[in-house]
């Protein structure tokens, strides 16, 4: 196991009707007056931006409102609200939405409290000395980001996705209530399904060795996420099955899974493109990416990967032959994955062989043209494994 320093400076308030505490959250941590901030139209119709609004009113916390945030954020709105924080002299960011509501808070929250272009961040061009802090009432379990210190936006010129972190970001709180995620459709419910469990295998396939503790930690929420997962596509209203998930969903990306451990996270940035390019759902790309990363890489551990399909998708050890195994294992995850009504290919995600060219360019390698920690690629790699995911 490798040295480590873990930081979870996020207090989580959990279960049915917790989104009445906003307003005393935000006292708590010292808010006063609030960017609220929120994706489309479902957090009104429901009701439960009202409800929201009334905790802060409760509480004597001014706030202003912004909305529109969309599924992989833009910077355009970003932008909008950096100008109102800075205008209003916001001192508290509020989100109410998924991970692209708190994706965006978070961009905001460090631009809000920054001369230059918040964009710097995202091309590592400087790092964050100063971010408003931000809360968030969860709406859907899938990208981690109510725990995590990432954030990831879109540029709306050129349409490139780009990450930025720092514990800055870190939301200092974050509600939590499963009921919240039973009006969501099953094809958005598996999406997220589909991210969360990218989150752990990210993790899981390491080249760093004697690290028992986490493994069992990464297949725990794999195995979670396999068995409760069903159950909400089968009945969206149950909510003990919503419950695990959302907490899976969290645990997934604060990195308590990940500490001690080199992570990979080739397969999220080669999506990145895809839903970069042609603005589908970041769990679908997920759901064609990740196996084809698995088939391109699978050799450089072939014993990983047949603990991957031991331990979490039940497959019977072939000592003499632990690549069929490890094989086994690749194909149960994507059966899986097409079982909860995800994408396999290109063609079903709505992206196009030909354009493959562009998406190895918009990816953007480093100075060294190799990128990811279990297998370092290029961006001949990169390609193949787009062109596996045409055709699996």
């Amino acid at each position: 196991m490798d040295n480590f320093t873990w930081y979870g400076c996020t207090k989580f308030v959990f279960g049915k009707n917790t989104e009445k505490e906003a307003g005393a959250l935000v006292k708590e941590f010292g808010g006063t007056k609030v960017l609220l901030h929120f994706g489309g139209k479902s957090a009104q119709k429901s009701g439960l931006l009202d409800r929201v609004k009334k905790s802060l009113k409760a509480k004597k916390i001014d706030f202003v409102e912004l909305g529109g945030v969309h599924p992989n954020p833009l910077d355009t709105l970003v932008y909008k609200g950096i100008e109102i924080c800075k205008k209003e002299k916001i001192d508290f960011i509020l989100t109410v939405g998924g991970g692209s509501a708190i994706d965006s808070a978070k961009a905001i929250a460090m631009g809000a409290c920054y001369d230059g272009d918040f964009w710097d961040f995202y091309t590592h061009k400087t790092e964050p000395k100063k971010a408003l802090p931000v809360g968030t009432v969860l709406t859907i379990a899938a990208a981690g980001s109510e725990g995590s210190p990432n954030s990831v936006i879109t540029k709306e010129k050129g349409m490139v996705k780009r990450g930025a972190g720092s514990d800055l970001i870190r939301p200092r709180f974050s509600i939590m209530n499963p009921a919240l995620t039973q009006t969501l459709p099953a094809y958005q419910t598996a999406c997220g399904a589909t991210d969360i469990m990218a989150h752990v295998c990210e993790r899981y396939f390491t080249n760093t060795k004697n690290v028992e503790t986490t493994d069992r930690l990464c297949e725990a929420v794999l195995l979670a996420m396999k068995n409760e997962t069903p159950k909400v596509i089968t009945n969206p209203n149950d909510y003990e099955a919503r419950a695990n998930i959302m907490w899976a969903g969290m645990v997934a990306h604060n990195n308590i899974v990940g500490v001690g451990r080199d992570q990979d996270w080739n397969s999220h940035g080669i999506e990145h493109e895809l839903s970069g390019l042609y603005d589908c759902a970041h769990g679908a790309g997920l759901a064609v990416i990740m196996p084809a990363w698995m088939t391109f890489v699978y050799k450089h551990d072939v014993m990983r990967f047949a603990q991957f399909a031991v331990r979490v998708w039940g497959c019977d050890m072939d000592f003499a032959n632990p690549e069929k195994t490890a094989l086994e294992g690749i194909a149960a995850f994507r059966t899986f994955l097409k079982s909860i009504g995800m994408p396999s290919n290109f063609k079903e995600l709505g992206a196009k062989e030909k354009d493959i060219p562009q998406l190895v360019k918009n990816f953007g390698l480093p100075k060294d043209g190799k990128t990811g920690g279990f297998v370092k690629l290029s961006s001949k790699d990169i390609a193949e494994i787009y062109k596996l995911a045409c055709k699996e």
